[in-house]
Order: structure tokens, then C-alpha cells, then sequence
């Protein structure tokens, strides 16, 4: 049995196998293996090219199967689709076949193993992040109720939080103490935020890829340490295009007859996920929004000067 390529439909706990050998026939047809017979399975295979969806589970699994000498590549999930033989037809065997054959491709598009380190780092941003949109769900809940009570508070947060403790007091029945608790709930989302921050920018501190991404305007530690953790060494784009593509930050393009047509910047790219990414794209846009706001009144101080 000479099997050179093998797709792995990653799941919980059943597995399914798919192995061709040089030809594209049909090795290894394993449309069940139990999650502790996987890597025994591997093991027992000469060294081979394995591809993998990137979703949760696959950095661990790729690492895993690197050890026993194997090639490992990790294919976003929509790039698999198109090699699924018929689209009525979807199920773990289908998809493992549908995996063999896309990552035998030679113009496939892969994406980077993590290493458990830069996993660690990412798990801090998807944390924190976790935290900003509770903080922002927890001051959305207190303005709708105090709404009710026809207290409208302005939208700056130090006046936000200024204007809820004016009125706290104040407030009838059982509305204080609720009002009371969401607000100390705020201040513990906030006080961990901030301990987050910290860890990033030390993170960031001891980090010398990230130290010369903070050289860029508009690049702090958080952008800074989301890129190093999510692509490392920036080695599997081509360009800076092929980088904000897979962020997301290019115009959605339908060009036909030699007529170049760009549209909006859609939400399409990276989203943050479980399979390790943390939404890099929106500290980009703030990062990038907070540059081009510098330059432009640079430009502006710069005419009033001549």
C-alpha cells in the first residue's frame, strides 16, 4: 500500500479517512476512525501529504502528525467545497475524499500551522475580546433600562458611567440595586480588560517581529501581537494584497471584458472563529482610520502653513 496523499474530516471524536497513491486510486477508505486511533493510524503510514480543514482542532492534529514525519497542510473549509463530487452529497467520507483531492493541488492556498505558543497568544485576544463585547452588551442593557425610566445618558463612556452614578441613587423600587450590579459587573469587565492589555503590550515588548510592526502608523501592540500569533513570519503571501485579501480589506472586484469594476470592502475574509483566529481585521481598520486621520491633518496643517 503506497499511499502518498491522505484527507482527515476533522471532528469530536469519529474521523473520517480518505488515502490515494500516486495514480489517485484509492488506498485507505476509513469512513469511521475513533478519536484515540487516529494517531496510531498515522503513525503506521509512510511519510505522506495530509490535508486538513482549519477549523477547531486542526493546528493540535497537524502538529501531532508532523512528529511522525508527514506533510501536513491545513485548506480553508471554502476551498474544499468546490472538490466535493456532487453537492446533493454531504457527509464525513465525502468530505475527507473532497479534502485529498484539493490539497493535491499545486495552486491551493494553505494556511500556516500555529504553534502552541502563538495559539496561547491568540486564546489572550479572543479573550479579550470576549470581554469588549460583554462590556458593550453590559452598557447597552443599563441604557434600555434606564430608558424605560426616561433617563437618557450621553454616549461617552466617562459620561456614560458619570451620568449612571448621578442617578443611582435615585432610582425607584428595585431598579438601584440592579442598576448597581450591572454597573459593578462593568467595572470587573473593565478592570480584566485592562489586565489583558497589559499582558498584550508585554507580550508585544518581548516580541522582535512585533517590535518592528509597531514601527508602522496607525500599528499598536494589539494589532501588532494578533498579526505575529495568526500568520508568524508572513512567509505564505506572496505581497501585502494577498495578506489584507485574506483580512478582508480589499474591494469586492466583478471585472469582465477588460473592464475593471471594484465595488465596496465587504465583511468577507478572516472573522474571528474557534479555529484560532481573533478578528485581526477590525484593529487594522481602527489602526488604519486612526493613520489616515493623521495624515490628513498633517496635509491641512501643512496648506494653512504656505
Amino acid at each position: 500500500m503506497c499511499i502518498v496523499t491522505v484527507g482527515i474530516d476533522l471532528a469530536k471524536n469519529v474521523f473520517a479517512v480518505h488515502g490515494v497513491n500516486a495514480a489517485g486510486q484509492v488506498q485507505l477508505l476509513k469512513p469511521e476512525v475513533k478519536r484515540d486511533k487516529l494517531l496510531a493510524l498515522m503513525a503506521s503510514l509512510p511519510p505522506c501529504l495530509i490535508g486538513m480543514e482549519a477549523c477547531s482542532g486542526a493546528h493540535y492534529w497537524a502538529r501531532e502528525f508532523q512528529k511522525f514525519g508527514h506533510t501536513v497542510r491545513l485548506i480553508a473549509a471554502q476551498f474544499v467545497t468546490p472538490y466535493r463530487k456532487s453537492s446533493r452529497i454531504k457527509n464525513d467520507a465525502a468530505d475527507a475524499a473532497a479534502i485529498c483531492e484539493a490539497v493535491a493541488r499545486p495552486n491551493m492556498r494553505f494556511v500556516p500551522i500555529k504553534s502552541v505558543e502563538q495559539q496561547s497568544q491568540l486564546f489572550i485576544h479572543r479573550a479579550r475580546q470576549g470581554y469588549v463585547e460583554h462590556r458593550t452588551a453590559l452598557i447597552n442593557r443599563i441604557r434600555g433600562l434606564l430608558s424605560e425610566l426616561g433617563i437618557v445618558l450621553p454616549l461617552a463612556h466617562a459620561q456614560f458611567c458619570k451620568g449612571v452614578h448621578a442617578v443611582l441613587e435615585d432610582l425607584p423600587g428595585y431598579s438601584n440595586r440592579v442598576i448597581g450590579d450591572l454597573m459593578s459587573e462593568l467595572d470587573q469587565t473593565e478592570q480584566r480588560m485592562a489586565q489583558y492589555d497589559q499582558l498584550i503590550v508585554q507580550i508585544a515588548r518581548q516580541d522582535a517581529q512585533a517590535k518592528r510592526l509597531m514601527q508602522i502608523q496607525g500599528v499598536g501592540a494589539t494589532t501588532a501581537t494578533a498579526i505575529v500569533a495568526s500568520i508568524g513570519n508572513g512567509l505564505d503571501f506572496k505581497n501585502g494584497r494577498q495578506f489584507c485579501a485574506w483580512l478582508g480589506l480589499v474591494p469586492k472586484q466583478h471585472s469582465s471584458g477588460g473592464k475593471a469594476k471594484l465595488g465596496r470592502i465587504t465583511k468577507a475574509g478572516l472573522r474571528p472563529r474557534a479555529g484560532g483566529h481573533c478578528g485581526q481585521e477590525r484593529p487594522h481598520v481602527l489602526g488604519s482610520t486612526a493613520a489616515w486621520r493623521q495624515l490628513q491633518a498633517a496635509r491641512l496643517r501643512q496648506t494653512r502653513s504656505n
